[in-house]
């Protein structure tokens, strides 16, 4: 079966948040992750035929969907959880903003793993915390945390959590097993929960690299949990359906209570389209890694020959995080937009000499993104 990944769909009509920040302008949106890819025929089957019934009402999330939702998790990561672990939330964002509300108190540390995203920076502060930042270090052409610094950070009692992003938003990283049982142990011994964002955890390109969800691990698994969803794998973020994993049932308690009365329930049309994504995605998704691959590894080459630009080659996530601190330019975004390609803002993650783009695109987008930042660069 083949899916056709090189099509380009005019999203400009749609009201689409990443389409429209450059609207009117001249400017290929690289940004917010989203794909331009259509999902899965069936995704599209199942919400159409849920539409058709004619009633959109209230809708807990089921059995059937719980029980999709463990046999992919089994399958792709070799975990098996059980349904009751399992807490539906509209988007990761308002789940680690949960964790961060269930687990510490107004004046409390979190510590953050930089650079990252900006909704998961600002979650500290937004639940009156304080934001302590863990470093990646660049080890042999791949982004590692910063083991040391984590350490020291977390013997300090006013610590209380962690939230990290493995895959690594925006490197690219994935966590080998050592590291994610050194994390571990560091946590338990200083009494820290640990939340895993692992949003990206099923857009694994590198052979060989496979994610291990943080709970899995028999150590750790009463004190993290893990934040997953559809959503970055099977293009329906707009959809809002997300799930947390927390085998301890103490922990999955403070969780729930945390969101009470403040998180609102999954709307019906994303709990249709992940079960469908998980029931029936699978020959898709393969094929998307593949052409992810492709589009990865052309922009890694044609980066990497551009002098003052360096691209470390993302194991998962269709991020390319770009070092641009060679570049002999004041305001790298600046550069980007001047040559026509708007990827996210390096500053926005932390690290203002760097540039984030999103290859989840047609090859042919891709190309012409890569050829007006040549043209670009040519001209400095």
């Amino acid at each position: 079966m083949s899916f056709d990944f090189d099509k380009i769909i005019d999203r400009k009509p749609t009201h689409s948040f990443k389409w429209d920040k450059y609207q009117d302008q001249d400017i290929i949106p690289m940004w917010v992750a989203d794909a331009e890819f259509q999902p899965p025929q069936e995704i599209i089957d199942a919400i159409k035929e849920r539409c058709d019934h004619g009633i959109l009402g209230y809708t807990l999330p089921y059995e059937s969907l719980n029980q999709a939702t463990c046999e992919w998790i089994a399958k792709e990561h070799n975990w098996h959880i059980l349904p009751d672990w399992i807490v539906w939330t509209p988007g990761v964002v308002p789940a680690f903003n949960v964790a961060c509300k269930a687990y510490c108190q107004p004046g409390d540390k979190i510590l953050i793993q930089v650079p990252n995203y900006p909704p998961l920076l600002k979650a500290p502060s937004l639940n009156q915390c304080e934001r302590v930042d863990i470093p990646s270090v660049l080890e042999n052409g791949v982004w590692k945390l910063d083991m040391a610094e984590l350490e020291k950070q977390a013997a300090d009692p006013k610590t209380k959590l962690f939230i990290m992003c493995n895959p690594m938003n925006p490197c690219g990283s994935v966590m080998t097993e050592s590291e994610l049982k050194h994390v571990a142990e560091i946590c338990l011994r200083h009494n820290v929960i640990l939340c895993s964002d692992e949003i990206h955890c099923d857009l694994i390109l590198e052979p060989g690299v496979k994610h291990i969800p943080a709970p899995s691990l028999q150590e750790i698994s009463g004190k993290a949990i893990s934040l997953m969803a559809p959503s970055k794998t099977f293009n329906i973020a707009g959809l809002g359906a997300s799930f947390a994993v927390i085998p301890d049932s103490r922990v999955r308690m403070q969780f729930r209570n945390a969101a009470m009365g403040i998180v609102p329930w999954v709307q019906v049309l994303g709990l249709v389209a992940t079960e469908a994504a998980f029931k029936h995605g699978d020959k898709w998704h393969k094929a998307l890694l593949a052409y992810l691959k492709e589009n990865r590894d052309y922009l890694y080459q044609e980066i990497n020959a551009l002098k003052g630009m360096k691209m470390v080659k993302a194991e998962a996530t269709f991020l390319a995080w770009i070092d641009c601190s060679e570049l002999p330019v004041e305001d790298v975004q600046e550069f980007f937009e001047h040559a026509g390609v708007g990827p996210s803002p390096g500053r926005d993650f932390g690290e203002p000499k760097f540039a984030r783009i999103n290859f989840a695109c047609a090859k042919a987008q891709l190309e012409e993104a890569v050829r007006r930042i040549k043209k670009a660069h040519s001209a400095l």
